[in-house]
């Protein structure tokens, strides 16, 4: 891969390496030629891609070098860092004192009966039908429904969240020029912070039993959150904590219809469901890939990296290198040990990784209970988004 052209043994200028990075259709032969090939890559001056999983952990390990908040962070439509995701160490433990026991495992029980009822809601409307959208019926809709309950919002605001997230991820669709994708982002942005600023002010006059109550009551060492950072936290919650639930069920489904002694294992032995949420995280990695930004001349595997340096962050390949996982590349439900880290690691590891893998369970049970027996609509190849993997037309059929 290296560039000969160059003195610089971690430089490579191949266009299709590049082109190939956004390719998530079936990445885990790509990741294993990352990991044994270039662990610490430079795709061009000024960015760098790590892939290996010693050096993913030392990345997401350190945001003294590798921070999440240098640059700004991530911009998708904010005009303000969003909390706790673009902010580093030491303001970082600040909100997750007040974020992390609201998404703590006890606190999933307590919902568990509200989430699978949720589920069979949706699943109701097509499993007589013999064949659904999973993506538009059930993917899409399903984690949006649970974040309401959470925020104590009714089920008429399902479209309004629906809405907002798309402006932010999928702007304006494929055809769409940057500068159209930029303007919806800041437009749909400004709208999300308007949605619960107004949502909020009731919360201050009429207090519930919610997420939203809580922000306006949190404090942390005496002190109470700001409307702002209330709202950054709010913004980030409605694109992430969405969002990425949505791209595992079409990862996960998808690949459950194209290997049927895998879902027929699932469908006739629940209690392998947990485990097999897990392997599917590590294979499929929804999320591929983060950012972080060098704050300093530093090295990581050997590789110079400068001050200011985009630094990409491969997930995807961490979670399939062979000196972190036992036959890295079978996919086994019954794997004992799984360190994957499809929710990332370090201090910004997800924060609603207990959410998300409860919502997983619970769809995987209650669709397998309802309809086990499933396979791709014939003529269906499924399409893969750029950048989070996301499978945009799955469509399912069974027998009634």
């Amino acid at each position: 891969m290296a560039d000969n052209t160059t003195n610089d043994p971690y430089m490579s200028m191949d266009p299709e390496l590049l082109m190939e990075m956004f390719d998530m259709t079936a990445p885990q032969e790509r990741y294993r030629t990352m990991v044994e090939q270039s662990p610490v890559l430079r795709p061009m001056d000024g960015m760098v891609i790590v892939s290996s999983r010693d050096a993913v952990d030392e990345a997401l390990r350190d945001p003294g070098r590798f921070s999440s908040a240098y640059n700004g962070g991530v911009v998708l439509g904010n005009t303000r860092p969003l909390i706790p995701l673009s902010v580093d160490p030491p303001d970082h433990s600040k909100y997750r004192k007040i974020l992390d026991p609201l998404f703590a495992p006890k606190r999933m029980d307590a919902i568990e009966d509200d989430v699978a009822a949720r589920a069979n809601r949706f699943i109701d409307t097509f499993a007589d039908r013999g064949e659904c959208h999973f993506t538009n019926e059930l993917a899409v809709p399903f984690p949006s429904s649970v974040f309401l309950g959470l925020m104590g919002l009714p089920w008429e605001e399902l479209d309004a969240f629906l809405s907002m997230k798309d402006g932010i991820i999928r702007p304006g669709g494929p055809t769409a020029t940057m500068e159209e994708r930029q303007q919806i982002q800041a437009d749909t942005g400004q709208e999300i912070y308007r949605y619960f600023n107004a949502i909020l002010d009731e919360r201050a006059k009429d207090p519930q039993d919610d997420i939203l109550t809580h922000f306006l009551q949190a404090e942390v060492d005496g002190e109470e959150l700001t409307r702002d950072e209330i709202l950054d936290i709010c913004f980030l919650f409605l694109i992430a904590g969405l969002d990425t639930v949505t791209d595992s069920l079409t990862c996960f489904y998808t690949y459950l219809s194209q290997h049927p002694a895998h879902r027929q294992r699932l469908a006739a032995d629940p209690s392998l469901i947990p485990s097999a949420v897990e392997e599917l995280l590590r294979w499929e990695t929804p999320v591929p890939g983060v950012p972080r930004w060098c704050t300093r001349e530093t090295e990581l595997a050997g590789c110079p990296i400068k001050t200011g340096d985009a630094v990409t962050i491969s997930i995807g390949a961490a979670n399939v290198d062979p000196s972190a996982f036992a036959d890295a590349f079978d996919v086994r439900f019954d794997r004992v040990e799984n360190p994957h880290i499809a929710f990332g690691g370090g201090v910004h590891r997800c924060l609603g990784s207990h959410l998300a893998r409860r919502e997983l369970r619970v769809v995987l049970r209650e669709w397998h209970r309802r309809i086990p027996e499933y396979e791709l609509k014939p003529g269906i190849v499924p399409e893969y988004a750029m950048g989070l993997r996301h499978v945009e037309n799955l469509e399912l059929v069974w027998k009634t």
